[in-house]
C-alpha cells in the first residue's frame, strides 16, 4: 500500500520559512518523480515543484522560482519543499505526488494528471 505522509505545514509570518517534508512508502521511490501541489480554498490545484528520479532535474511555477527550492533523499524516500520568502499569497494545502517514471534523467512532469499517487496534503497559512 503506497503512502505519501507529509508534515512541516504551519502557520508564519510573511518573509518566513518553511520546510515540508513527505514520507513515502509501499512503493519503490527511485523509480518515482515527485511533485509539490498546493490549493487554495476555492481554486484548482496548482503545481508547485517537481524532481525527477535521480534529482538530477528539477521545475518550478513561476510563482514560486527563487524561493522555493525542492530536494529529495532517495535512501530515506522523503521529498523536502524549503519555502523562503513566504507571502500570504502562498497560503494553502500543500500536497505531495508520486509519479511513476521510465525515465531516470527526465525531466519530471507539472501536470497533476499525470501522478499516481497523493498524500493527504499538509496546510501553510502564511499571515501578513
Amino acid at each position: 500500500q503506497v503512502q505519501l505522509v507529509e508534515s512541516g505545514g504551519g502557520l508564519v509570518q510573511a518573509g518566513g520559512s518553511l520546510r515540508l517534508s513527505c514520507a513515502a512508502s509501499g512503493l519503490t521511490f527511485r523509480m518515482y518523480e515527485m511533485g509539490w501541489f498546493r490549493q487554495a480554498p476555492g481554486k484548482e490545484r496548482d503545481f508547485v515543484a517537481a524532481i525527477n528520479r535521480s534529482g538530477g532535474s528539477t521545475r518550478y511555477a513561476d510563482f514560486v522560482r527563487g524561493r522555493f527550492t525542492i530536494l529529495r533523499d532517495n535512501p530515506k524516500t522523503t521529498v523536502y519543499l524549503q519555502m523562503n520568502s513566504l507571502k500570504p499569497e502562498d497560503t494553502a494545502v500543500f500536497y505531495c505526488a508520486a509519479r511513476r517514471s521510465g525515465g531516470y534523467y527526465y525531466s519530471p512532469s507539472d501536470d497533476p494528471k499525470d501522478y499516481d499517487y497523493w498524500g493527504q496534503g499538509t496546510q501553510v497559512t502564511v499571515s501578513s
